[in-house]
């Protein structure tokens, strides 16, 4: 279920309008002139949803919920990279703009964040500029396993042809990771990989690596 009363206007379940219900509750005066019925019903729904009438855009209210979703059922933060998709909404992707604009979120929206266990990242000179490497360096390597990751993430295994491309967001930026060809590359030339390097791979499922 969508675990949260940030629904869009047009939401209908079981026929019923609930997203026009919702919206007009949040008008001005929409809960009724009664000043202790009001109060009643506000109370009524912060008991399903405390954040029945966010602040925040129901935007990021409804991907909040999803990622709260996935973690309450028994998924890691590390698992949730960019790629993952819940009810139709790349929870990884969104995820990763929280932590990477930290600062611009509002102390309610950090607040829900840090519940789950969201930290921002890194953000020290020496973190945000790392040591630049060919493209057949550690660098390359590094991200065809984040690619990797993240499509057994949302694929659930690493069986991936050999023509398919991985977006990937590795230290703030966006990269296109030949994925298929990587691995295949890799297989052709892992007596020249490190212990470490194995170590990853075999974590992520590989056979050959194990």
């Amino acid at each position: 279920m969508h675990r949260t009363l940030a629904a869009p206007t047009d939401a209908v379940i079981d026929e019923v309008a609930v997203g026009q219900w919702l919206a007009n509750l949040r008008k001005t005066g929409g809960l009724g002139k009664d000043v202790d019925r009001a109060t009643a019903r506000r109370e009524a729904l912060e008991r399903i949803d405390r954040d029945w009438n966010p602040s925040w855009p129901f935007e990021w209210q409804q991907r909040y919920a999803a990622l709260a979703t996935v973690l309450a059922d028994g998924a890691t933060l590390a698992e949730i990279l960019p790629g993952v998709v819940v009810n139709g909404q790349d929870i990884g992707a969104w995820l990763h703009a929280q932590r990477a604009d930290w600062e611009q979120l509002s102390d309610g929206q950090r607040e829900r964040l840090a519940e789950l266990g969201v930290e921002p990242l890194p953000t020290t000179t020496a973190e945000l500029a790392p040591a630049k490497a060919t493209k057949a360096g550690p660098a390359a390597f590094e991200r065809g396993v984040a690619a990797l990751a993240q499509y057994l993430a949302r694929e659930g295994h690493v069986r991936v042809a050999r023509a398919h491309v991985e977006t990937v967001v590795v230290d703030n930026q966006e990269h296109e990771v030949k994925l298929g060809l990587f691995l295949s590359n890799t297989k052709t030339r892992r007596n020249k990989l490190t212990a470490d390097k194995f170590q990853q791979l075999a974590e992520l499922g590989l056979e050959w690596a194990a």
